[in-house]
């Protein structure tokens, strides 16, 4: 029976890992080898890793994980998680089961992208979606921004005193005249065909609209939905937001007892959605372990 089990090993899970074994209470570790960022080259706004490879990040972080003997970590993903607090059982994908007395999500979410043709061959390395993670590295280029306002709009502010120049495209059909005319006033170039397809091209993107063919540096794109990676949160019935993530409290409390959650897949009713980042998941991780702690020491004494 361990203390805790913690399902998903990207920032959120190493670091909820790492805070568990530091206070010595036992921990099992399941990383599925699926991340958010697994096409990443090179991980940003993290502080004292700006520019670092995600899989050297978590080599590194397994590698220090591996000094505390009440850290377990096993490669594989959980299939299901059945029980109640104190007595949780998880079943991994060899069909073998374990049992712990709490439980953190950390599997994250998915990306669903626009149906674009060469898109998701050039996600997390040409293509993009936060401007945090990825607007610095085009600063004086030329980008392109796939999508419909007002996501689009919200990208131009962000990105336009970082790039040189930016052109939007819609996407499946062209913009309303109410749309364009909010765009244009933002001072970009707006493309009058929907994108037909994309391609990498020498350093950049060749983006076709319609009989027209654009070379940018990157793309960054404004229709994309999040989804839950794992199917848990459906699953144990836990109270979801209007974002699709997992409602948490502080130290990352879901609605069910003993069931903790923390990363992308999750966030406080008070803000609008996960604020997705490196650093935000570890601390969110951290959060989640530390709650933990203080539950099992409620039921101790």
């Amino acid at each position: 029976m361990y203390d805790a089990i913690v399902i998903g090993a990207g920032p959120a899970g190493l670091q909820a890992a790492l805070t568990l074994g530091r206070m010595h209470r036992s921990a099992l570790l399941l990383d599925s080898g699926e991340y958010r960022n697994g096409t990443v080259l090179h991980m940003h706004n993290m502080i004292g890793a700006d520019g670092a490879p995600p899989a050297a990040f978590r080599a590194k972080a397994r590698d220090e994980l591996s000094t505390y003997a009440d850290v377990e970590i096993r490669e594989g993903a959980a299939t299901g998680i059945s029980g109640s607090e104190d007595a949780f059982t998880v079943t991994l994908t060899d069909g073998s089961t374990v049992e712990g007395r709490r439980v953190i999500l950390a599997t994250g979410v998915a990306d669903d992208l626009p149906v674009v043709p060469g898109l998701q061959d050039l996600w997390g390395t040409l293509a993009f979606s936060c401007p945090f993670c990825d607007g610095h590295e085009h600063a004086g280029r030329s980008i392109g921004i796939m999508g419909a306002a007002p996501r689009a709009g919200h990208l131009i502010g962000l990105l336009g005193r970082i790039v040189e120049d930016i052109t939007v495209f819609p996407i499946a059909e062209a913009f309303t005249d109410e749309e364009r005319i909010s765009l244009e006033a933002e001072g970009v170039r707006i493309s009058a065909a929907p994108v037909a397809s994309v391609e990498r091209h020498e350093d950049g993107v060749r983006i076709v609209a319609g009989s027209e063919e654009s070379v940018v540096a990157g793309v960054f794109v404004a229709s994309g939905t999040m989804r839950q990676r794992a199917p848990f949160a459906a699953d144990l019935g836990v109270r979801m937001l209007e974002s699709g993530a997992i409602e948490i409290d502080e130290f990352g409390r879901t609605s069910l007892p003993g069931v903790f959650a923390a990363g992308d897949l999750a966030h406080r009713a008070s803000l609008p959605g996960p604020m997705a980042s490196v650093l935000l998941a570890a601390g969110a991780g951290q959060l989640a372990a530390v709650g933990i702690i203080q539950s099992l020491l409620a039921a101790e004494h």
